[in-house]
């Protein structure tokens, strides 16, 4: 009873570990349980991880993309590119410089 409810006090007293191993039956399925870390397997840890990835990595070229016309990143990323680097060369005619 040092486990339950009680309805005079509103509090459920905190349960200790248990100090014995689960029954498993001899005669039932021969199961396992996977490791885990506060309820992460390796699995569903590297699935979560991989999405994260997909998701930074699309950010991050979304972030490329909608600051390229920003000078700074012109010249210190896109024009680094091998393929598209001259694609994003800037350069303002004399007649358009008002010095």
């Amino acid at each position: 009873m040092s486990g339950e409810f009680h309805p005079s006090t509103g509090v459920t007293p905190a349960i200790a570990p248990r100090s014995y191993a689960t029954y498993k039956s001899p005669y039932g399925p021969k199961y396992t349980v996977n490791k885990n870390v506060m309820g992460w397997t390796f699995k569903s840890a590297s699935r979560l991880g991989m999405t994260l990835a997909g998701f930074g990595g699309v950010a991050g070229f979304f972030a490329l993309y909608f600051f390229a016309d920003v000078p700074k990143v012109r010249k210190d990323i896109w024009q680094k590119v091998p393929v598209i680097g001259q694609h994003f060369v800037k350069e303002v005619p004399a007649s358009d410089n008002p010095f």
